[in-house]
């Protein structure tokens, strides 16, 4: 694994606490130490060892998906172009789909790599529902939710560890609870209602309809296997609340919701 950070944070990281927190709502968050590179380099890493364990992420080849891959493009170029997406330019913002229909979930890392299942993608019933699961991941992204939760869990231990390179094993568990939202590695619940919010936010200015995020959540409630992540997750009904406050504060009006071209993005994938 290569290095990632500098010297210079090496002896931060060995000479000062890590966990300096803020205030941020009703929860105590940490502040990351890692800086938007260091973000950009850490989710690199971890797309590689997702591609090299093709068994635990079987990634649909973008080459030979070409339709399905070129739909999902067109839903992440046009959340960008709403002008709401800080680091719209700095990430990359590569899209993988994750072929397994038994798993309900995406998931992002840190820099703004997206991973989509074919489980999610099937679920649902309309390009505005999907745009706002994208648009939730993305904002985890952008608001560094994530390096923010892994400086949480490991502190010190997992930034030297991948530094060094001296325990490369050690990602591929992480990744596996970290696609699943499981147990300590789950957002906190401040991060997801901010994530809901900064969705509602980039969709708004689109053609899609941002309340659409909502009946995600609705659609995930009528479900008789829920997703294992949404137990870790506040649950789906205060999150539509707190949607639907965002979207009246911006003045309520809805877009369209692309039914067609969804049916054909998901006729599309194997």
């Amino acid at each position: 694994m290569k290095r990632i950070f500098s010297l210079r944070k090496v002896v931060f990281i060995l000479g000062i606490a890590l966990m300096v927190s803020c205030s941020k709502g009703d929860e105590s968050i940490p502040i990351t130490i890692f800086s938007v590179s260091d973000d950009i380099a850490l989710g690199a890493e971890m797309d590689a060892q997702i591609m090299s364990t093709p068994g635990e992420y079987p990634v649909l080849d973008s080459a030979t998906h070409v339709a399905a891959y070129n739909y999902l493009y067109a839903v992440r170029n046009t959340i960008l172009a709403s002008g709401k997406v800080k680091y719209a330019t700095r990430f990359g913002w590569r899209f993988r789909i994750i072929k397994d229909d038994n798993v309900v979930n995406a998931f992002c890392v840190p820099g703004g790599n997206i991973y989509v299942y074919t489980g999610l993608i099937k679920l649902l019933d309309n390009s505005a529902q999907f745009a706002g699961v994208i648009a939730h991941e993305m904002a985890h992204a952008d608001q560094r939710h994530t390096s923010e939760q892994l400086t949480l869990i490991y502190g010190e231990t997992f930034l030297l560890n991948l530094i060094l390179g001296s325990n490369p094993s050690q990602l591929t568990g992480i990744l596996a609870d970290w696609a699943q939202g499981l147990g300590n590695l789950a957002y906190s619940r401040s991060n997801e209602y901010e994530a809901d919010a900064y969705a509602v936010k980039y969709l708004y200015p689109t053609k899609y309809d941002a309340a659409s995020l909502g009946d995600f959540f609705t659609k995930l409630e009528s479900q008789s296997n829920v997703p294992v992540f949404l137990s870790t997750h506040p649950s789906p009904s205060d999150r539509l609340a707190k949607i639907n406050e965002t979207f009246q504060s911006l003045g309520g009006v809805h877009g369209q919701l692309f039914v067609d071209e969804y049916l054909q993005f998901k006729s599309s994938l194997p």
